[in-house]
């Protein structure tokens, strides 16, 4: 998949932004703060209908706009799309695919994008809920129908704990709350769904990232990640897993590793009646794929609180080449379009070369860089210069 042009109406500091962009690498030079990343947030929001740094749409359209507009043309080999979205500060967002008005969940079935950040460094050094998203998003950008499953469970979810916050605040104990069955069984139903293809994403994760944590690196560490799940005993929320640290050696406590011949869903009623009493004590649910996290370790250590800098970062990086890979092996779209955001800058010259070598093979790479000379000339093809919300001529370096 290639970005052939990308049109921009009040969204962030662009006023009005129109950009041409080509095969192979693309290069948005310019110093900090003058709108490079805002480019490759508007391209990214067509496949992931996010922002990799915020959490609402709300600051991505203009100060004194009303709504905000991204416009790209895509091309899939020899057919081409153009998909717009219309983010509003106040209503729900609107979308078009060719000019015929669709809903904007449609938008991730014509645009594939991975893209890489320093925020990106939480994932592995943040809390779990950083973890759960990065895996969910991927989910949905390889299975969209997962979008619904989310916020399906979402809403079961925050349905469920209202009602036990409501109990808590009456006194109710848990057999006079037959009606809470009912949400169980919803939860069950989603959550267990939710689980296994968390499950079975991560196992497909595991062999990319290897080889990509590897390749960065030049190393290997035998990075691993596996699930902590609540319904086999872990807590991660509570710094917990299945009485043991959530640092604990895989397979221990209530990894995703553990033999279990019983199926999730079972597994998941089991915890919820386990878990009642202290549920209907504290008002939340405590069971379910909200309360899991993602152990990711590498020289059988916990990247979190073990790993160096470089580690982390190598970490990071390979978990997206790998979603990368994974995406590029699924899709009948082609190559998914790969950001890199201000990543060179962080980067030691030996891990620039090989991330350049790595990135060479894809059909259209997008790089930001406030110092040109920070990237692999050879990722120089195609250079746009960013100034103060306006795009420039672009040069040949």
């Amino acid at each position: 998949m290639i970005v052939e042009h990308l049109s921009l109406v009040d969204f962030r500091n662009y006023a009005a932004a129109d950009v041409a962009l080509g095969a192979g690498p693309n290069v948005f030079v310019g110093r900090n703060g003058q709108g490079k990343t805002n480019l490759a947030e508007a391209v990214a929001y067509l496949a992931t209908l996010g922002s990799h740094r915020v959490a609402n749409d709300a600051p991505m359209v203009r100060d004194g706009a009303d709504a905000a507009i991204i416009r790209a043309r895509l091309a899939h080999g020899e057919r081409h799309v153009l998909l717009e979205a219309q983010l509003n500060r106040q209503g729900a967002n609107k979308a078009r695919v060719n000019g015929a008005p669709v809903k904007s969940s449609e938008l991730p079935r014509y645009a594939q994008v991975v893209l890489f950040a320093p925020e990106d460094l939480q994932i592995v050094r943040g809390d779990p809920s950083s973890r759960r998203r990065f895996m969910d998003q991927l989910l949905v950008q390889r299975s969209p129908r997962f979008s619904g499953v989310l916020a399906d469970y979402d809403r079961v979810l925050k349905q469920r704990t209202a009602l036990l916050k409501s109990a808590r605040a009456r006194g109710i104990r848990g057999d006079q709350l037959s009606t809470l069955d009912v949400w169980d069984d919803k939860l069950v139903s989603l959550g267990t769904e939710l689980i296994e293809a968390r499950l079975a994403l991560a196992a497909d994760l595991s062999g990319p990232l290897a080889a990509a944590y590897t390749a960065i690196a030049g190393a290997d560490h035998e990075p691993r990640l596996e699930w902590a799940l609540s319904v086999r005993g872990a807590d991660p929320e509570e710094g917990a897993g299945g009485g043991r640290d959530v640092g604990a050696p895989a397979g221990d406590g209530g990894s995703a590793s553990d033999a279990s011949p019983s199926p999730i869903a079972d597994q998941f009623r089991l915890a919820l009646a386990a878990r009642r009493a202290a549920e209907l004590d504290r008002g939340l649910t405590l069971v379910g794929p909200h309360r899991d996290d993602l152990l990711l370790r590498v020289r059988g250590l916990p990247v979190k609180g073990y790993a160096s800098h470089g580690e982390s970062w190598s970490v990071a990086l390979g978990l997206r080449l790998a979603s990368a890979e994974l995406l590029r092996a699924d899709s009948r779209l082609g190559d998914p379009v790969l950001i890199l955001d201000d990543v060179f800058a962080e980067l030691d010259t030996d891990r620039r070369a090989r991330l350049a070598e790595l990135t060479a093979t894809y059909e259209q790479v997008i790089v930001t860089a406030a110092v040109e000379e920070d990237v692999p000339l050879g990722l120089r093809a195609h250079v746009v210069r960013v100034e103060c919300g306006r795009i420039l001529d672009g040069s040949d370096a």
